[in-house]
């Protein structure tokens, strides 16, 4: 016993089976573009994330490094830099002034452009770290 009704049936019946192969297919191919390029900005929105939690830690790294150097505090805080950020970023000691009681720094990271060592989107991260200057010729 069919319990459709009379209307359901006729229309059923009436309709090619075949006439909706591929329809998932081109749907697919239709969104493709928009999945890819959905992913590729949540993977730039990373990036720029990223390279703001590596201008504040490699400025926190800097400003330890300046704080308690014997020598030169900006020499250290460029040595620093180098050594905490990655070899594919690009990291520049903006400010490093380790006179008086304070010893403030600050560090620009260029953000990349989908990989880290290509290309950069004109964007920049800034970290700035202050700490106490322990070395006793400086105050």
């Amino acid at each position: 016993m069919n319990l459709l009704p009379a209307h359901r049936r006729r229309a059923a019946a009436g309709r090619d089976v075949r006439s909706d192969r591929g329809q998932t297919a081109i749907e697919f191919v239709g969104t493709l573009p928009l999945i890819l390029l959905t992913l590729a900005l949540l993977w730039q929105a990373g990036l720029v994330c990223y390279a703001y939690i590596l201008a504040g830690n490699a400025a926190d790294k800097a400003v330890r490094a300046a704080a308690v150097a014997a020598g030169d505090p900006k020499a250290a805080c460029e040595r620093a830099v180098h050594e905490d950020v990655p070899g594919g970023w690009s990291a520049v000691v903006e400010a490093c002034d380790g006179t008086g009681e304070l010893v403030t720094v600050q560090v620009r990271v260029d953000v990349p452009l989908l990989f880290p060592g290509a290309f950069s989107v004109p964007m920049h991260a800034t970290g700035e770290a202050k700490a106490r200057n322990e070395r006793r010729d400086a105050w």
